[in-house]
């Protein structure tokens, strides 16, 4: 039963961080990409998934760190499963990384989603990495 709560209270928090982080590149995005769209010789902005990589690459973190911390303080299972499963877990997004790999294919942009696999996983290895190393 504790777990479930962890997990829950977490995954709840996660999920309003991402809620938070997603609200706040899709406001501030100042610098865009443009290309021309062939009607009309009108432009439509280019878009890159910047909040999904930040958020999966943080998921990351907070996963290596809790594998080390949990352990180093003596806290229990239901802990690391809170942390990891419940914040990482409602922060981090699967589905919308590989929506937006699509999309950029579907708009024929191949070194962009190749660029965009590349970043998620060698940032999300580091981060993962980072965090157990900290913890250490």
């Amino acid at each position: 039963m504790t777990t479930a709560a962890l997990v829950g209270v977490f995954g709840v928090a996660g999920a309003l961080l991402r809620f938070g982080i997603d609200s706040w590149f899709a406001h501030h995005s100042s610098i865009r990409s443009v290309r021309a769209d062939g009607h009309a010789g009108g432009r439509s902005a280019l878009h890159w998934p910047w909040a999904t990589l930040v958020v999966n690459v943080a998921g990351c973190f907070i996963i290596g760190l809790a594998h080390g911390l949990t352990g180093r303080l003596g806290l229990g299972a239901e802990w690391q499963a809170g942390l990891a499963t419940g914040l990482a877990g409602g922060l981090t997004t699967f589905s919308s990384w590989t929506t937006a790999t699509i999309r950029l294919l579907s708009e024929a942009r191949f070194g962009s989603a190749a660029l965009n696999v590349a970043v998620n996983l060698g940032l999300g290895f580091a981060a993962a990495a980072a965090g157990i190393a900290l913890a250490a």
